[in-house]
């Protein structure tokens, strides 16, 4: 049976350590990955909208996809998978010490968090305003890319959490659409 971490994940982990890190990229990602943390942008931009009448519903949509991915995937999947993060998985397999520029995360790394609530927001905006969700989706791409840059995840965490992402991303956006629906037609009865 292939082992996706070895045959797979840990050779792209491999090929981005050797021929992209550099003092720029070490510099400017993990800034980048700040981005992420705790889902603060992403909460901020939903806050924000949810104070404007005019884009509230998109708002509220991020907020429930917010909500939905840390269930699903926080406090569902990383205990349930339980997969260690790949600096760790190099340094108890090979014994290998990979050099952070972060501060180590402390849970694992099944799914990358990171990744699944930029997707959900960048989703969110994207369908709900084409016109300004390219620079959600590009930011959720780069935060994406700097948790591989960074060590902290493997390419399939962020893989599957992208599409993770998409999908709760579009779900939420569906419930709060139809809910407003169903909120107009029993306001106006």
């Amino acid at each position: 049976m292939f082992d996706f971490t070895r045959g797979f994940d840990l050779p792209i982990l491999d090929w981005i350590a050797n021929h992209l890190w550099c003092p720029f990229l070490d510099a400017i990602l993990p800034c980048i990955t700040f981005l992420g943390n705790g889902g603060w942008i992403w909460i901020t931009t939903a806050l924000v909208l949810l104070c404007i009448p005019k884009y509230r519903k998109t708002g509220f949509a991020i907020a429930t996809a917010l909500l939905m991915g840390l269930v699903i995937c926080n406090l569902c999947l990383k205990p349930w998978v339980g997969r260690i993060r790949p600096y760790d998985y190099q340094l108890q397999a090979y014994g290998k010490v990979i050099p952070l520029l972060i501060s180590a995360p402390t849970d694992f790394s099944f799914p990358s968090g990171h990744t699944i609530a930029s997707f959900e927001a960048a989703t969110v905006i994207l369908i709900r305003h084409k016109k300004w969700g390219i620079a959600p989706l590009l930011l959720a791409i780069l935060i994406a890319f700097s948790r591989l840059y960074l060590y902290v995840h493997y390419p399939t965490d962020v893989l599957t959490s992208i599409v993770l992402g998409i999908g709760i991303g579009c779900l939420a956006n569906y419930l709060v659409t139809k809910g407003y629906s169903l909120y107009q037609q029993k306001k106006s009865q």
